[in-house]
């Protein structure tokens, strides 16, 4: 089935013959028995907690131009104008406007901006988390230079103090704090599939090191759904002859305390790669293929450790692209046509736009780009935990579309990516629409072409 006939023959509600969806029972999320006054109450403080000067100057910044709208895979794909990105920010605004600007005792007194109330912050819950995957998009299109994905994860926060998480996404990241990982890749989980991929693979999977000049990270998606990656990254970094290791106690990359909007666990899962790196003297901690965990670690980790970190922080891709272009790692000819879908974290959020093209190109292959491609390209629509929530699942399946389309009229042999949640997006997408496009790893696809001994 081709991504144009996909268009036509699913609504939102995605009823067709071969595919139906029961669309979820309307329902907002609560954890806690914390009575509503008090939801409200921690709510509107941690907004306000959040109100830095930069946060202050964004919100007086808006022109209500609507750009961000045009910029939204949700908005354009649904043309509600509630999935606008500035609109999703309207109780942080408000609180903003009552509580912190420069007329809130105005805004108090005569009541122009209204109190939040608990059913004002479900009925936003949808908005701040199951329509919103913080690709950016709007705020490198909006002319005021807002940035308003990093505002909506500032709401975030606010919403999880007041115990408003999506379940499902709350589940994994409480899940992840309090044993590790968001999926069971628990440190035994983690050493046991090591151990038997080491075996079946023959490859040499070093663990626990004591002292490396790289640290490898993986995500959960990684561990228990796509564990070649695990052999992948061994065979290049053995290839490369790098002084490596995975460590028991850091090793884990996907951060769901950013994605919930739970600052303290964010913090804590960052710490762990970071105390594990210093621990075993790592020059370089390299992140796997996992978007939000480049956005966690590379531009948040230094943050979190209140210091410079005394290592270089390198998404996978940008230490494949560095070992390409210094002639270290040389790879067999592909002689395939490939597209590359852009991770939003690792791109746009996150600047490595070249460096998998680099490593593309040391592959031989013949790249098409999508259009609007690199920064601009168009999110798959599970980014954000959108893809844990499975109320959000039918307006989500919507919004890929917009990637089928783009892939399609590429005409491109092998769709290729280099973040597991994109990948694992796009194969629930491609089981759903019955699509014949598979998404590929791109470290898996440089582990499969390795030519002769490294430089």
């Amino acid at each position: 089935m081709s991504a144009a006939d996909v268009n036509q023959e699913h609504p939102l509600e995605l009823e067709s013959p071969r595919v139906s969806v029961k669309k979820p029972a309307a329902r907002y999320d609560k954890q806690g028995d914390v009575p509503d006054a008090e939801r409200v109450k921690r709510a509107m403080q941690n907004f306000v907690k959040d109100f830095g000067r930069t946060a202050a100057i964004y919100m007086e910044s808006c022109i209500h131009c609507g750009m961000c709208a045009d910029a939204c895979h949700f908005y354009v794909t649904t043309e509600n104008p509630k999935y606008t990105p500035i609109w999703k920010l309207e109780p942080f605004k408000q609180a903003y406007k009552r509580e912190y600007g420069p007329f809130a005792w105005l805004y108090r007194t005569l009541n122009l901006k209204g109190k939040i109330t608990v059913e004002r912050l479900e009925e936003w819950q949808e908005l701040i988390y199951d329509s919103c995957t913080v690709c950016g998009r709007c705020s490198l299109m909006c002319p005021m230079g807002i940035d308003i994905a990093s505002l909506v994860s500032l709401a975030r926060h606010g919403m999880a103090k007041s115990g408003l998480v999506p379940h499902e996404l709350w589940a994994v990241a409480e899940r992840a704090e309090k044993e590790g990982s968001p999926l069971g890749a628990t440190p035994k989980v983690f050493k046991d599939r090591i151990e038997w991929l080491a075996d079946d693979h023959e490859v040499e999977i070093p663990v626990d090191k004591e002292k490396a000049d790289v640290m490898c990270t993986m995500s959960s998606i990684e561990i228990m759904k796509y564990p070649d990656s695990i052999v992948a990254t061994a065979r290049i970094m053995n290839h490369l002859g790098v002084d490596w290791t995975f460590r028991l106690d850091g090793y884990e990359a996907t951060n769901f305390g950013l994605l919930s909007g739970n600052a303290e666990w964010q913090k804590d899962m960052s710490l762990k790669l970071i105390n594990a790196a210093i621990a075993c003297g790592a020059k370089t901690l390299v992140l796997p293929e996992c978007g939000h965990a480049y956005g966690a670690l590379r531009w948040s980790g230094a943050n979190m450790y209140g210091k410079p970190l005394p290592f270089r922080v390198m998404h996978i891709a940008e230490f494949l692209a560095e070992n390409t272009k210094s002639g270290k790692l040389k790879l067999k000819k592909l002689g395939k046509s490939v597209t590359f879908h852009d991770p939003c974290q690792i791109a746009r959020r996150g600047g490595a736009i070249e460096a998998p093209r680099d490593v593309l190109a040391a592959l031989g292959v013949e790249l098409r780009e999508m259009e609007p491609g690199k920064g601009l390209n168009w999110c798959c629509g599970g980014g954000g935990g959108v893809v844990t929530i499975h109320r959000a699942d039918p307006i989500r399946y919507k919004v890929f579309q917009l990637k089928m389309n783009q892939i399609e009229e590429t005409g491109a042999e092998l769709p290729v990516t280099s973040c597991a949640n994109c990948r694992q997006t796009f194969d629930d997408g491609q089981a759903h629409f019955k699509w014949d496009k598979k998404m590929n790893s791109l470290l898996e696809m440089v582990a499969d072409n390795l030519e002769g001994k490294a430089a």
